[in-house]
This record gives C-alpha cells, sequence and structure tokens, in this order.
C-alpha cells in the first residue's frame, strides 16, 4: 500500500466504443463529454494535472511510466459530467497499486509504460469506459489516423488546457522516424503525426491514449511518451507500442 497517490479525474460493458462520433480534425479542438470516456488525468494535490492515463478495466490504468517520478496525492476523483479538470468529482478511488516496468529506462524512455491498480472498481456509464487492447499480433498499418487526446499544454512552453483535446495524426513509418529522431526510436516505440507540423501531444499529455479506429471501437494503440518539443515540423511525437506489453499488461492485470 502506498502512503501518498495520485489524484485522477476521468473526463469523460464495452470497450472502446463512444457516446458520441468523431469528427476529422487537423488541429486541436475541445472533445465532447464522453467522446472519450477512457481518458484519464492525474493530478498531483497543490499541482493539478501533470498526466494522462487510459482506462484498461473497473480497477487498472495504463499510463507512461516517466510519470510516476512525481510524488503521489491523496484522492482518485472521477468527473462524469463535464470534460473540465474543474468539474464536480462523482467518484473518489485511492490508488492500491503502481506497476512500472521493470526494464523502463530513464534516459532512452523505452519501455515507457505503467500500470495502476484503484482500490475498488469503477462503474461504466456514458462517461466511464475502458478503451480496447489490441492483441499483441495486432498491426497500425503506416498513414492510417489515429486520436491523440489530453489536457496538455495547447503551445509548446504553454499552459495546460482545461477542457480535454482532441486531434487527429497519422503513424509515421518507424524508418523514417528513427532517421527524423537521429536514432532515438527502439522497437518498443511508435510514431505518430502531422510531419508539416502543427499537430502533436504536448508537456502534461505524457501517459495518455493514443486511440486507434477500428469499426466501432477504439484501440490502446500507443501510450504518449516523449517528443522533440511540441508539433514541429519533422518531428512526430513517440508513443510506447502497447503490442509489445500485451503480455506483460495480461500478467499483472488479467485483462
Amino acid at each position: 500500500m502506498f502512503g501518498l497517490f495520485y489524484w485522477l479525474i476521468v473526463c469523460l460493458t464495452d470497450c472502446g466504443r463512444s457516446k458520441f462520433k468523431s469528427s476529422r480534425i487537423v488541429g486541436g479542438q475541445d472533445a465532447l463529454a464522453g467522446e472519450f470516456p477512457w481518458q484519464v488525468s492525474l493530478h498531483v494535490k497543490n499541482t493539478g494535472h501533470v498526466c494522462g492515463a487510459s482506462i484498461i478495466s473497473p480497477t487498472w490504468l495504463v499510463t507512461a511510466a516517466h510519470c510516476w517520478v512525481w510524488p503521489m496525492s491523496e484522492d482518485v476523483t472521477l468527473c462524469r459530467e463535464h470534460q473540465s479538470e474543474t468539474a464536480s468529482p462523482v467518484l473518489k478511488r485511492n490508488l492500491k497499486k503502481v506497476i512500472p516496468h521493470p526494464n523502463y529506462n530513464s534516459f532512452t524512455y523505452d519501455n515507457d509504460i505503467a500500470l495502476m491498480e484503484l482500490n475498488s472498481p469503477v462503474t461504466y456509464s456514458d462517461y466511464i469506459q475502458p478503451v480496447c487492447l489490441p492483441a499483441a499480433q495486432h498491426s497500425f498499418p503506416v498513414g492510417n489516423m489515429v486520436w491523440i487526446t489530453g489536457w496538455g499544454a495547447t503551445r509548446e512552453g504553454g499552459f495546460a488546457a482545461s477542457v480535454l483535446q482532441k486531434a487527429q495524426v497519422r503513424i509515421i513509418n518507424q524508418t523514417v522516424c528513427d532517421k527524423l529522431m537521429e536514432g532515438q526510436i527502439t522497437s518498443r516505440m511508435l510514431c505518430a503525426g502531422v510531419l508539416t507540423g502543427g499537430v502533436d501531444a504536448c508537456q502534461g499529455d505524457s501517459g495518455g491514449p493514443l486511440s486507434y479506429p477500428s469499426g466501432s471501437r477504439m484501440f490502446l494503440a500507443g501510450v504518449v511518451s516523449w517528443g522533440d518539443g511540441c508539433a514541429r515540423r519533422n518531428k512526430p511525437g513517440v508513443y510506447t507500442t502497447v503490442t509489445k506489453f500485451r503480455g506483460w499488461i495480461k500478467e499483472k492485470t488479467g485483462v
């Protein structure tokens, strides 16, 4: 049992389904309440939003390992009716367990993934639902569109967003991305972005989902990990590839 805990705000049973249909966009815009019901905001007491996470079951969340450098705060709060950080809480939880990947490298951000267990389950609704986990053999084709969401900065060096933001980006070829990122991309990383710049995850979005639409469902393709600045030309965002850790997630969570 941890002596300190994170605040979690889930603003937002069938995985990967949304109450709303997402419109296609190029730049970021406000998400609707319930549009990404697996999106979680990790809060540090007296600091506010620091990272994102994704619901994968009533008791388990997926986030980035590098988010756990923050001291954990006391409450886990789930907001149902609004996407704003200031929405009135309707549920509260404490953390039971946090499991960063044992091979996480804080210098290279390789294996940048962590699991978080709540002390009691959440109740699913139109506003709180899990994202689907892909099978280990699932592939996400280069060029396909994916969704990034979060309360992170809306520009490099800016302040966190007050309302959940959403944007669409494309999956980038691994070899191309490795060249653009100067050889820092490992086999456990996935790149996505708009190479002309202008759309990207940014500070505060770390740990959040890279959601891949397939039919009427969304799958957790990646976890927001790192990048060279925010939305720079020829500098895509880098994500932890969830399929590479499917066995580990199953072993630790049963999901």
